[in-house]
């Protein structure tokens, strides 16, 4: 379990500890569907409990990753934008809002969007102001920042029509290794990151 779902579970857990009795029984239902995995089921009954708290940052966070995890990207994104409204220091939720973001614009019935680039732009935003609330120390963060160059740069280089879209495809890349290669300060041996940054290396000499 990576550091920032950790961290969600442990707030899940103190809020069904403090918050139940304040917000009636549909968040507790939707915390113990989480608990057991049933995100469908806890998106239904944390709608539930939104309808009737609708500015409640715990269950805009347990909706949002909720949604998330059934795949619902759409819905997912604009819960956690009512999250970041009331809540601008919660740096998960500009985790996994980029997550999500970066997961439109990769879905293939997104391939003829006119608003791709802007979800990859918007998803790279979300990870650059998780990165600058938490701190570069955050590997996990950084590594996301990394792929969502490294993906929004191959959706570049098939636009590449002249020299200066080449170089700013160029840049995008050196923009995803040295997000890359800061992980690999703090976690020299990770196997899956050297094999990222000879990735997009190979992508840049293609270019060329």
């Amino acid at each position: 379990m990576n550091y920032i779902k950790r961290t969600l579970v442990l707030f899940f857990i103190v809020y069904a500890q403090v918050s139940f009795a304040q917000s009636g029984s549909y968040d507790k239902l939707g915390m113990q569907a989480m608990m057991k995995g049933d995100y469908k089921g806890a998106v239904a009954q944390l709608e539930k409990a939104d309808s009737k708290s609708p500015n409640n940052p715990s269950i805009l966070k347990m909706l949002g990753y909720s949604y998330f995890q059934c795949g619902n990207f759409e819905s997912s994104i604009e819960t956690y934008s009512r999250l970041i409204t009331i809540k601008p220091s919660d740096y998960s939720a500009y985790y996994y809002r980029g997550k999500a973001r970066q997961n439109v614009a990769n879905d293939p019935k997104e391939s003829l969007n006119q608003m791709r680039e802007t979800f990859y732009l918007s998803a790279i935003k979300d990870f650059s102001k998780a990165i600058e609330i938490n701190g570069e120390e955050d590997t996990q963060l950084l590594q996301n920042r990394g792929l969502a160059y490294k993906d929004y740069a191959i959706y570049k280089s098939y636009k590449i029509k002249k020299k200066a879209d080449k170089e700013a495809c160029i840049a995008i890349f050196n923009s995803s290794i040295a997000d890359f290669q800061k992980v690999l300060i703090v976690q020299p041996l990770r196997k899956d990151i050297i094999s990222l940054i000879d990735y997009v290396k190979a992508q840049i000499s293609s270019l060329k």
